[in-house]
């Protein structure tokens, strides 16, 4: 790659194999087009939309930062917002918008906030993002600020009742799919269930717990650098008992459980014991699952995808509820959260495979990847596991755009922290931040695989 070439792409590979030289382009067209700027109290704020609305979610965003900081100059602005508008217990809002989300019915374009009541994993993602934007700046000063904001917003989690489960001292919430946002309300509700109440069924759910392990060491490690080893010791006591009672209430031998119910209730024509969520990979790169569990969960995806029709085996849960029981004939079999193929999943299960000795595997994923987004043009957050696209008729969602930058963004992480092994504390050198961190000849590409 010439010069002048190399300067205008700002990062990118150089490998001679054009899946994966061309991956980082791809994938950067898709960010690029899904940067949603607003101006909120006069301030400027430079955001990453959910690919199903024109709202900055902090999931999305705390997620799609993996891929986006190797470009992105503005990393701080929409994690300093949502530090700004904490509430006073340290509930963290969901999202944020200044434009209509659900036309023609909304028009107004007010600044509204939204949090999602049965949302148990928000606060994990606040200090994911926050460390995600320290990691690329290399800005002590600014995330010393904001660990006060940190702590509050886990200390909420830890606290409140709506959250937090004394018996078995993990975090738990209503049963949802996963880490997504409505509720099973067994028919009491009209439509999708978002809202808590007397009705509610509670569990837990292994993806929020493994999140906020993942985040108590985030602590651990930031008061470490520091110098306050006593704050550190007391987060990392906290991760290693959260990690301790995941372990023994939500590892069933092959993978996470997907929701240990709290609250009696079955849903008929579900084998629940044999549903794989998609929070399973995550948990491997959360450093949730040691190596064991990390093989076991990989192979458990290597078997499914032997067995299964679909195209791919990135599920968003296998096997999915019966048509319709969270509320919406749209979540059928097969549709969205409910059984469809995410490259979210996809991404993630590459970057473990690749991290846990299955890197044929690994590879195997990003070609795919590669080769549906070079075929199409186009990256959907879920299809049909018969290849068909998402689309605003088929989804409860108000939007489905094609460039999708959360599972893109997945893939972008596994190609550069997996693949060509840019691991943190090597990934942005400090004050640098969009810098061209993987610039040079990719070795782990010349191999055979």
């Amino acid at each position: 790659m010439d010069t002048d070439r190399a300067e205008r792409a700002g990062t990118y590979l150089e490998s001679g194999r054009q899946e994966w030289d061309d991956l980082i382009p791809r994938i950067k067209g898709f960010l690029e087009q899904d940067r949603l700027d607003v101006v909120i109290d006069g301030k400027p704020i430079r955001g990453y939309r959910s690919p199903d609305a024109r709202s900055i979610w902090i999931r999305d965003y705390s997620d799609m930062m993996r891929g986006f900081r190797y470009f992105e100059p503005d990393l701080k602005s929409t994690v300093e917002h949502f530090a700004e508008t904490q509430a006073a217990n340290g509930r963290i809002f969901d999202y944020f918008t200044t434009f209509p989300e659900k036309l023609p019915g909304e028009r107004e374009n007010w600044t509204k906030y939204v949090r999602v009541p049965v949302e148990a994993d928000v606060e994990f993602r606040f200090v994911k993002a926050a460390w995600l934007a320290w990691q690329a700046t290399g800005d002590d000063e600014w995330i010393q600020k904001l660990l006060p904001v940190m702590g509050r917003a886990l200390e909420y989690v830890r606290s409140h009742p709506w959250r937090w489960d004394d018996k078995q001292e993990l975090v738990k919430r209503p049963y949802t799919i996963d880490t997504w946002d409505f509720a099973y309300s067994a028919g009491k509700h009209d439509w999708l269930q978002f809202q808590i109440d007397e009705d509610t069924y509670w569990g837990i759910m292994h993806g929020d717990n493994s999140g906020y392990y993942e985040a108590f060491r985030i602590m651990e490690r930031l008061h470490e650098r520091f110098d306050r080893h006593e704050e550190a010791r007391r987060w990392a006591g906290r991760a290693d008992m959260l990690l301790r009672n995941l372990r023994r209430v939500c590892w069933n031998g092959r993978f996470f459980t997907h929701f240990v119910k709290i609250s009696p209730v079955t849903i008929p024509g579900v084998d629940e014991e044999s549903q794989l969520s998609l929070s399973n990979p995550m948990a491997v790169n959360r450093g949730a699952a040691d190596h064991a569990m990390a093989v076991s969960i990989i192979e458990e995806y290597r078997r499914r995808k032997e067995t299964s029709s679909a195209f791919a085996e990135w599920f968003s849960i296998e096997p999915p509820f019966p048509d319709g029981v969270f509320g919406d004939d749209k979540l059928f079999a097969g549709a969205y959260i409910n059984g469809g193929i995410f490259p979210l999943v996809g991404g993630e299960l590459a970057r473990a495979s690749l991290e846990h000795g299955y890197e044929e595997y690994g590879v195997d994923i990003l070609r795919r990847y590669f080769q549906m987004i070079s075929e199409r043009g186009e990256s959907f957050l879920w299809y049909f596991p018969d290849g068909r696209v998402s689309s605003e008729e088929s989804s409860t969602s108000p939007e489905a755009t094609s460039t999708d930058g959360w599972g893109s963004s997945a893939m972008l992480y596994a190609l550069m922290e997996g693949l060509v092994g840019i691991g943190p504390g090597q990934a942005l050198e400090p004050g640098a931040p969009g810098s061209p961190v993987a610039r040079g000849r990719c070795q782990p590409c010349q191999s055979p695989v």
